[in-house]
């Protein structure tokens, strides 16, 4: 691999619990609903894990972020699924002849828990973004009671992208 043709890209999202479960407007997760009776407040679905992914795609193209090519002031936005918009920006990568290498994801919250979920969260991620398993890394923590986050108000998620391709 040409180390002139790599490219890092880093994403960050977060979002708010609401203050009740909507039942249209589950927790998802990595494209993963969840059981747990909770939505989360966002124009789309609220995926942030998806969020994070095509944030970083988007930086690692040098494209801006998910705001500036989906934002929530555009209504033909609302309750978009995220993987819809990550395949948006899969193409516009394709279109720039670059490809995944590996994903590595740091989902940040205090509940749900995410152990349960992750083999299926990681499978989840593989497919949607064409890559073996292996080469999705899934990790979350908490952030010990501390701030919005630890009070249980919101989730979030960081997530780095390796892309190969023209230089």
């Amino acid at each position: 691999m040409d180390p002139n043709s790599m490219r890092i890209g880093h994403g960050y999202d977060v979002h708010r619990f609401d203050v009740e479960y909507v039942a249209a407007k589950p927790l998802t997760l990595a494209g993963v609903v969840l059981e747990d009776k909770m939505s989360l407040v966002a124009h789309s679905d609220g995926d942030v894990i998806l969020h994070a992914v095509c944030d970083a795609i988007l930086g690692a193209l040098g494209e801006g972020d998910i705001g500036l090519h989906f934002p929530d002031t555009d209504p033909k936005f609302a309750g978009a699924a995220s993987g819809d918009l990550l395949q948006e920006v899969l193409a516009m990568m394709g279109a720039r002849q670059h490809y995944l290498v590996n994903v590595d994801i740091t989902v940040i919250a205090q509940v749900p828990k995410l152990t349960p979920h992750r083999i299926n969260m990681i499978s989840s991620l593989a497919n949607l973004l064409e890559l073996p398993e292996q080469r999705v890394n899934l990790k979350a923590t908490t952030t010990e009671g501390l701030g919005a986050i630890g009070r249980k108000e919101g989730i979030a998620c960081a997530a780095v992208v390796l892309l190969a391709g023209n230089a």
